[in-house]
């Protein structure tokens, strides 16, 4: 009788656990170790500022260059952040925002910046994070360091 009585609160007690645990996603994201990859590898490729946010806009790396303007941090900062809200490239975005009359006032949104150089970046289709670089030569330039180093790295900038 104890065994039974000892045997089905055990199974009464697996069951509340199981049900109390709710199934979450887990997501993939960058970490200070790949943001620092990222920054290296930029820096290869490049001089210009840079910043890397991972999935939540929260900025792990942001590096300036001595003979960088001080304006091109938060510039990469801005271009990393509207690349991860649109998970788009921004000169990709800029260029739909400026064909698109409803949209030409996406530029008075502080946080985001209609310049080419801030790129999505994605691991398995999974947007992790996102990168923008400032300061390298143009919005052209910039974009072309952070998708050297998002290749370099193994991430893309689309599903």
């Amino acid at each position: 009788m104890m065994l039974k009585t000892l045997l089905l609160w055990t199974a009464v007690g697996v069951a509340g656990t199981a049900l109390a645990a709710p199934n979450l996603a887990r997501h993939a994201d960058l970490d200070l170790a790949i943001a620092r990859q990222l920054a290296d590898a930029t820096l290869m490729h490049c001089t210009g500022a840079l910043s890397v946010l991972d999935r939540g806009g929260n900025v792990l790396i942001a590096m300036r260059p001595e003979g960088v303007g001080p304006h091109n941090l938060l510039a990469s900062q801005r271009k990393a952040y509207t690349a991860l809200s649109t998970k788009t490239p921004t000169r990709l975005f800029a260029e739909r925002a400026r064909a698109n009359a409803e949209a030409n006032n996406l530029n008075s949104i502080a946080e985001l910046l209609l310049l080419g150089g801030g790129v999505p970046l994605f691991a398995e289709g999974e947007l992790v994070g996102a990168m923008g670089g400032a300061g390298a030569g143009g919005a052209e330039q910039d974009e072309a360091c952070a998708l050297k180093a998002a290749k370099q790295i193994g991430l893309t900038i689309q599903r």
